[in-house]
């Protein structure tokens, strides 16, 4: 357990900051799961919106440091490709 005042603070950070990073990964998912339904649905138009929503959201967490700048562009290429199969 923490015994100085600094180490204490640094506990209540860490657990705040951790509830927002899990919020926004959550987030992330959630999207994604909705752009694979409409990927399945074969729905184009759907698929492209939630695709430029993904990519700015990816964008802003990456920027944020919640995940990787690699993973979010790794996870941008992935969609991209199933987007593109789609249309193709």
């Amino acid at each position: 357990m923490a015994h100085s005042l600094s180490a204490k603070k640094r506990v209540r950070q860490n657990a705040k900051r951790r509830l927002i990073n899990r919020a926004r990964k959550s987030e992330i998912k959630t999207i994604i799961k909705s752009f694979e339904t409409a990927v399945a649905g074969s729905d184009k138009k759907k698929a492209a919106e939630q695709y430029k929503l993904i990519v700015k959201k990816l964008d802003k967490i990456a920027a944020k440091k919640t995940i990787h700048k690699n993973k979010a562009a790794r996870l941008k290429s992935r969609l991209a490709r199933k987007l593109a199969k789609l249309k193709g």
